[in-house]
């Protein structure tokens, strides 16, 4: 993946832990930590962990903190 994330739009359908690292500008650990919560609206495909970017960023607003 090349090209820079800077809007939900430039996500794909499909998200990997790496999008969801880029656009939160985390560690792919930490992604994959995210992705391991209960909330997490997680798709498995055997191994392979994925989201839909319509439904992560739900859960995202969802589990925003309000200060």
């Amino acid at each position: 993946m090349d090209t820079e994330i800077r809007c939900s739009n430039d996500l794909p359908a499909i998200l990997t832990a790496k999008h969801i690292a880029q656009f939160l500008h985390i560690s792919e650990r930490r992604a994959y930590e995210l992705m391991n919560l209960k909330s997490f609206p997680l798709i498995r495909l055997g191994r392979n962990k994925r989201v839909n970017r319509e439904s992560f960023m739900n859960w995202l607003q969802q589990n925003e903190r309000r200060e």
